[in-house]
């Protein structure tokens, strides 16, 4: 016997397309401006210099340059330690 009535809707299509979310140009890579270095979901890696944030925190290149990449100790408000990548074109 059947558990699910007939007809009613399908049970595929759920799945959204993937966001396509990472690193677009790697360390030393040359870019111009507007190009965009890294696409998140929240601010995983920080703006430098030359470097600015989207409204959907994307990471793009205010000025051509070559992009550098440098680690930074931040400190959360509860005192707690977090190393974060910084992204710069000089």
């Amino acid at each position: 016997m059947a558990h699910t009535k007939s007809g009613g809707s399908t049970k595929l299509g759920r799945e959204s397309r993937s966001k396509r979310l990472g690193i677009k140009r790697q360390n030393t890579q040359a870019v111009k401006a507007g190009e965009i270095l890294i696409r998140q979901r929240g601010t995983k890696y920080l703006a430098g210099k030359n470097v600015a944030r989207a409204g959907d925190d994307t990471l793009y290149a205010m000025k051509p340059g070559v992009v550098k990449f440098f680690s930074k100790k931040k400190i959360r408000f509860d005192g707690n330690h977090r190393y974060a990548t910084v992204i710069s074109v000089e």
